[in-house]
């Protein structure tokens, strides 16, 4: 394993010292390491901490409608809608990008944008596209008049009783278990049971075909991608990376650190609809003997 980063020499870090580099270094980068195709993992701000039920210090989430502080600058871009943490930019004739302050702030756009589909309320909306930041709506009617409503809506976090529940049996035997676990300051067990035992939510998809993002660990879980990508991983493998949790849909490269594996079928063509997760979906993993 070469993403921790120790000192041949010298004393070593505390598991508090270890968690903090991890969370430093946990942006930026894609499932094979490069920076180019996954959105961004940002640090977390600096908050206030609680205790969560893991026992780890968790900071206590920032509210909705405060803009985050790389949520962008008013009056930067020509046709720009701006209020609170909310910011609209027209994309192309049809549709437009809504940028939001952060992954809670995202998901309880989205979640309203969904809500009022549903209703009829958003006439000529026809794909929805969620991102770590950000919400693409295509095919809107009439842009200028909707870019101008969005920063009116009220909107509070995403019901997720009404979301469907995936179940997802996992085998906690992937390699680097113990390099998670010994970042984390706890045994392979305790690693184990703590991953097992958040509520996570899809947030956003991309990567492959069936790959979700999954939200729900507390943020003093965050650990780094790999220094050095796999070249192949397999698929079913459950992997972590900043404070997402993943799983491979088939066979790839990739740099997040693999801590078990699954045999739920992510992506199956004959399915409808093909992939097991969506956003928002909410996803419980069962551990299973390995």
């Amino acid at each position: 394993m070469t993403g921790t980063g120790h000192s041949p020499v010298g004393p070593r870090p505390s598991p508090a010292a270890r968690r903090e580099a991890a969370r430093a270094r946990s942006a930026g980068s894609d499932l094979s390491g490069s920076p180019a195709s996954a959105p961004a993992v940002p640090p977390p701000p600096a908050r206030s901490a609680s205790r969560d039920a893991s026992g780890l210090s968790v900071p206590s989430p920032r509210p909705l409608g405060t803009r985050g502080a790389d949520a962008g600058t008013p009056g930067t871009t020509p046709g720009a809608h701006e209020a609170g943490a909310v910011r609209v930019l027209p994309v192309g004739s049809r549709a437009l990008l809504v940028e939001l302050g952060g992954g809670e702030e995202t998901a309880a756009f989205h979640a309203e944008v969904q809500r009022r589909r549903a209703a009829g309320l958003l006439p000529g909306v026809g794909e929805v596209v969620p991102a770590a930041r950000t919400v693409l709506l295509d095919g809107v009617a009439d842009p200028s008049a909707l870019a101008q409503e969005i920063p009116r809506w009220e909107y509070a976090h995403p019901d997720d009783t009404a979301a469907g529940e995936v179940v997802v049996p996992v085998r906690y035997d992937g390699p680097d278990l113990p390099e998670v676990a010994d970042l984390w300051g706890v045994s392979v067990q305790e690693a184990a049971r703590i991953h097992a035992s958040a509520a996570y939510r899809v947030a956003f998809c991309g990567f492959a075909p069936g790959f979700g993002y999954l939200t729900g660990l507390p943020d003093a879980c965050a650990v780094p991608r790999r220094a050095t990508p796999r070249t192949a991983v397999p698929a079913g493998a459950v992997a972590l990376a900043g404070g997402y949790t993943g799983i491979y849909p088939r066979p790839s490269p990739g740099g997040w650190q693999l801590i078990g594996t699954t045999g739920a079928p992510l992506w199956d063509p004959s399915r409808q609809p093909a992939a097991l997760l969506s956003p928002g979906t909410r996803v419980r993993f069962v551990p299973e003997e390995p």
